[in-house]
């Protein structure tokens, strides 16, 4: 037991210090390694006792403990075509191609659940989220150095309860922490409410709640379904960053929904299906345009810019094959329509969250009568997005924001 309890702090200690990355805008496409080596599908398996971060439900039909370490390698630019036009009350940008720094980070994750009787179990899920992290290390707003960098951690205690044999519903209240800081925007300071509070100050942490409720089902032998739905996360405010984020510094985590189906066309053979849906434009911090809100509103007020991000919704197939007792392989493909319009890609260069499809692929193998290793692969295709600098003349400069990940997982499943 005293193993178990150094493993699980150790992991927690090292998701704090974990940047978080974009993948679908800033979510992680999906949570523990084989759910990662189906593209994020499983709202409809129970796969790990990772499920309570995608579906709680879904604990009802495993017990044991996960872990996990992902490695991720983002690389993100942008590139400036034009030369600044120099006319008052512009804000033209240096021309030519800047990349980020930082571009390899370690996340790991870890879940436990037990069996409390023939319908009822309890667990535990920490994770952390996608997100926002860049380190241009040249003066892209003429401030300094540049960059944001955002963390996220959830702890989600976990109770699922079989109202039938093969129905089962889960509730996972979930604890947020998550802290902030931004460089290189001071530039911004006429337009902010609290000057003081806009940039280049120390890491702002902050602490929240939300819940997570969910169904599972085996319809048949052959296919089950599942859902899930995620409140909107009050956080408290950063504010140290009040003159940043619009409402005074709140970034709230938006809520979130998932449906999906798993078929079994074959014993040893399965297909799963998810939708999700990420309502980021409930969060005025995220979802406000820049665009009239910097002229009609200070930043750090309610109606301040923000990133501009519309709402997302993701497709995810994930298919797994069990080619002996012993050994399964996987794979799946995610797509999304990124959520940054043309004309939000100035303040984006700090989120450039542009990715929309993640090819992947795992594994997982026996390694006696109670544990598994697994290993999965996202490759996160390069994408782009330009449109104009909506501060300077018409026609004068654009800007493309341009991303690629990849992400490499190993976990370990034990006690089941």
């Amino acid at each position: 037991m005293k193993t178990r309890i150094g493993i699980a702090l150790v992991a927690l200690l090292a998701l704090t210090t974990a940047p978080a990355l974009a993948t679908d805008g800033y979510f992680q496409l999906g949570y523990g390694t084989q759910q990662n080596g189906m593209a994020g599908a499983g709202v409809a398996l129970s796969l790990n006792t990772m499920s309570p971060a995608t579906n709680p439900a879904a604990n009802a039909w495993v017990t044991g403990y996960d872990l996990n370490v992902a490695v991720f390698n983002p690389n993100r630019q942008f590139t400036v075509t034009g030369s600044p036009s120099g006319y008052p009350g512009t804000f033209g940008l240096a021309p030519g191609e800047v990349k980020s720094g930082n571009s390899l980070f370690v996340v790991p994750g870890i879940g436990a659940n037990w069996k409390l009787n023939d319908a009822m179990t309890f667990g535990v899920a920490i994770y952390g989220n996608g997100g926002m992290n860049t380190a241009y290390d040249s003066p892209v707003f003429y401030a300094g150095r540049t960059g944001v960098d955002l963390m996220q951690l959830f702890v989600a205690p976990t109770f699922t309860y079989k109202v039938a044999k093969d129905h089962a519903l889960g509730v996972s209240p979930i604890l947020a922490w998550q802290r902030f800081q931004a460089e290189g925007v001071g530039s911004f300071a006429p337009f902010s409410s609290s000057a003081g509070n806009l940039s280049n100050n120390a890491h702002n942490s902050a602490l929240g709640w939300g819940v997570r409720v969910g169904y599972m089902g085996k319809l048949a032998p052959w296919i089950s379904v599942g859902g899930a739905y995620q409140t909107r996360m009050s956080m408290g405010k950063f504010d140290q960053y009040s003159g940043l984020f619009a409402q005074q510094g709140g970034f709230d985590i938006p809520s979130n929904w998932t449906v999906g189906v798993a078929l079994k066309p074959a014993e040893s053979f399965t297909v799963a299906f998810d939708v999700q849906q990420i309502y980021y434009s409930e969060t005025k911090s995220i979802g406000n345009a820049l665009l009239p809100n910097l002229m009609t509103a200070r930043l750090g007020d309610d109606g301040g810019a923000g990133f501009g991000w519309k709402d997302v919704t993701v497709y995810k197939l994930g298919l797994q094959y069990a080619a002996t007792p012993t050994f399964t392989v996987r794979a799946g493909y995610a797509w999304a329509k990124q959520p940054i319009p043309e004309s939000e890609v100035l303040f984006n260069i700090l989120a450039p969250g542009v990715i929309e499809q993640h090819i992947t692929a795992g594994v997982s193998a026996s390694v006696s009568d109670k544990s598994k290793v697994h290993f999965s692969v996202i490759r996160a295709l390069s994408h782009s997005v330009t449109g104009p600098n909506p501060l300077e003349v018409p026609g004068k400069q654009t800007i493309e924001l341009k991303m690629d990940q990849w992400v490499f997982d190993l976990g370990l499943s034990f006690g089941f």
